[in-house]
């Protein structure tokens, strides 16, 4: 019987997106694009979702590539202008199985410096009960030992949880650890989702 939900933040909780600073930045979201994915390219950012410092994956950048210097910096000393609005319908449909008796949670890989710069600025984390940060933990999903932080830091079962994550790879990562996972498209495909893991659709669980 699932008695815990598990959420990511990023494209799940809360619209995060490097494009909302460098596509108004270059005035053209094709070199923003080209900027992205050849200068500051995710895996480079997933550094520090590892517990690596700001400074230092900054630096180590801009020595590889100084003629982009002033772009790079612009990554984390405008990170707080990566961040859009909360995503539609979630913060609702958290409050609702909160209400419900569930155990809302959340699992995110998100830098440990980052996270505090706009953590008060979206009600929804404070409806959770708990949440394991993969830059805090020096792991990030979907290796296994995140998902057990979460599991041994709160007391849950892993067959009593269900994990929501946009990444089909952590998903996967969840369920390697016995935990369901559920693939976020958007809210309302969610609510369709949840109420087939869980069985029902009443207003508390018993």
């Amino acid at each position: 019987m699932i008695k815990n939900i598990i959420f990511d933040f990023g494209a799940v909780l809360v619209d995060w997106n490097p494009h909302h600073l460098y596509d108004s930045y270059f005035g053209d979201a094709t070199k923003a694009e080209w900027f992205l994915t050849e200068i500051c390219p995710y895996e480079w950012n997933a550094q520090c979702d590892a517990g690596r410092p700001i400074k230092d994956i900054t630096a180590e950048r801009v020595a590889l590539f100084p003629e982009w210097e002033k772009e790079i910096r612009m990554y984390f000393d405008h990170w707080v202008d990566m961040m859009g609005d909360p995503i539609p319908g979630m913060e609702e449909l958290v409050r609702d199985y909160k209400q419900r008796g569930y155990g809302v949670w959340g699992l995110t890989n998100w830098s440990a410096e980052t996270l505090p710069l706009v953590r008060d600025d979206y009600p929804v984390f404070k409806l959770l009960d708990g949440y394991v940060v993969s830059g805090q933990e020096k792991v990030v999903k979907p290796d296994a030992r995140l998902y057990r932080i979460l599991l041994e830091r709160f007391g849950l079962k892993a067959e009593e949880c269900v994990f929501i994550d946009d990444n089909p790879a952590n998903t996967a990562g969840a369920e390697a650890v016995g935990i369901r996972g559920i693939v976020f498209h958007d809210a309302e495909q969610l609510r369709k989702d949840l109420t087939a893991v869980l069985g029902d659709s009443r207003s508390s669980r018993e």
